[in-house]
């Protein structure tokens, strides 16, 4: 029986036995900036200590990871906080970053065997975060409706959860019709649906990210590719302009921002803004590596592109702070992960040294590159600390 594709979705990621909840998580099907290289993690150790000093050097300081997956990132970070003072300039006597650090996965799969005993493991964002939280490539599997713009306005498109195949439903909801009048206008809506509605509280920083490609499994921003322009996979119903709706994300988003006390939030993901969005949508599949038609029968991740200009909005009204947007790589390269390739020189004095530095540097320039893991978005909104002390170029 066809079904919107929110509850398709919910229910084929985060049911019983549902792709993320089951086997051994998203790492086995696709890859993302933390399976890319260390540098990551050493980009996020930096932002750590930067909010660390922000906020004062507090006797405890989260890292909250959503959607953990099975604490990847929580493991390597673990690691590379040993050592890591985190002391004030002063040198007033302090405990380490690493005695202060309270490191919590939050997943609803069971947690994993094996997971250092540092990390706290939950089903839900905890209340009162001082610190950091971290979302990689955690809206784009929040679940979500489809719609699709007819004669008579939006309607709902349908799914078959298990064969994928699509119907056009119900006419949208007052609340989903006023998110894609304001975020999603339709190719026929006048050009003054794309002003921004709250120009206060967005930065400098936004950027348009008009650059496409493909990451290692999963597209980057601005990709046309979807499961739907694969042969044999079931078109668009009648062949209108169709749209994701957003709003469960901007939520998901502003109940995320709402649990920090006093830190930085910070979303990583491959998204579009408003200007630029999708005429087919983005809505596709992956499975082994690969990309394959998005059919919610529960074998496969199903994803959408982020709506990341929305999500920002409603992660700011919150906070009532200015956030901050830019490309991976921007970000990346702010943090001291460059990509460059080390002086030929090395080569003949150190050779080992220079091999080690140009795969290090390759490893970089994977996460960096425009047309893959360096197009994604980072979405940074602070919480009761100043913006530039955490996003300073």
């Amino acid at each position: 029986m066809p079904i919107r594709w929110r509850d398709a979705m919910n229910q084929a990621l985060y049911g019983p036995g549902g792709f993320f909840v089951a086997g051994g998580g998203p790492a086995a099907h696709f890859r993302t900036s933390v399976h890319a290289s260390p540098a990551f993690t050493t980009a996020l150790l930096r932002l750590l200590t930067e909010v660390d000093a922000a906020l004062g050097h507090p006797s405890r300081l989260d890292v909250v990871d959503v959607g953990a997956g099975r604490g990847e990132l929580l493991r390597a970070l673990v690691g590379g906080a040993v050592g890591v003072s985190g002391e004030p300039p002063s040198g007033n006597v302090r405990p380490s970053l690493a005695e202060r650090i309270r490191f919590t996965a939050v997943e609803y799969a069971d947690r994993p065997e094996n997971l250092p005993e540092e990390i706290n493991w939950t089903a839900e964002i905890p209340d009162g975060i001082t610190g950091l939280l971290i979302a990689t490539e955690w809206l784009d599997n929040v679940p979500l409706d489809v719609a699709v713009h007819t004669a008579d306005g939006w309607r709902y498109v349908l799914v078959d959860p298990d064969s994928g195949a699509e119907t056009i439903g119900e006419p949208v909801t007052p609340d989903d019709l006023d998110w894609l009048t304001t975020w999603w206008p339709s190719l026929t809506s006048s050009p003054s649906a794309t002003s921004d509605p709250d120009p206060g509280l967005t930065s400098t920083d936004a950027t348009s990210g008009s650059e496409s490609g493909f990451r290692a499994a999963r597209p980057a921003q601005g990709s046309s590719l979807t499961a739907r322009s694969w042969p044999g996979c079931p078109e668009t119903p009648h062949g209108n302009h169709r749209a994701e709706i957003g709003r469960p994300r901007d939520e998901a988003w502003a109940n995320a921002v709402r649990k920090i006390s006093r830190g930085l939030a910070v979303a990583v993901d491959y998204g579009h803004l408003r200007d630029e969005r999708p005429v087919d949508g983005t809505l596709t599949g992956y499975r082994g590596g690969r990309q394959v038609p998005p059919v919610p029968d529960g074998t496969s991740d199903v994803t959408a592109h982020v709506a990341m200009d929305s999500v920002a909005s409603a992660g700011a009204a919150v906070a009532r702070c200015a956030y901050s947007m830019v490309p991976q790589r921007e970000a990346l390269r702010a943090l001291g992960a460059d990509g460059g390739r080390p002086p030929l020189s090395l080569a003949g004095t150190d050779p080992a040294g220079y091999v080690r530095a140009l795969a290090a540097a390759s490893a970089v320039a994977e996460l960096t590159d425009p047309a893959g893991l360096g197009g994604h978005l980072w979405l940074r909104q602070p919480v009761g600390i100043p913006l530039g002390s955490v996003v300073a170029r």
